[in-house]
């Protein structure tokens, strides 16, 4: 299974990424490792606000690209789970 995800960073801005191994990613995240993105480096803390889960990493993939194209309004829609905003957004 592959999970993507959506971070919620300590200056409210969103970082979206997929893995196959969500608390593994979060752990590398969180120490700020060299596999850690670079992205997130410079924020003190994050949570995680959203997730979705998928039977291949192409499925996952695509849809990563997807949200990252979305305005900021839409990703709050989905993040507050508020389907008839994200169906007029």
């Amino acid at each position: 299974m592959f999970t993507v995800y959506i971070l919620r960073t300590s200056l409210n801005t969103f970082y979206i990424g997929q893995t196959n191994n969500l608390e593994e990613r979060l752990r590398q995240h969180r120490t700020k490792t060299s596999k850690s993105a670079k992205y997130l480096k410079y924020f003190s803390s994050f949570s995680l606000v959203y997730q979705e889960k998928f039977f291949t990493r192409k499925e996952a993939m695509r849809r990563e690209w997807q949200l990252k194209q979305w305005s900021r309004s839409k990703k709050e829609a989905l993040i507050k789970g508020d389907l008839e905003l994200l169906k007029k957004l």
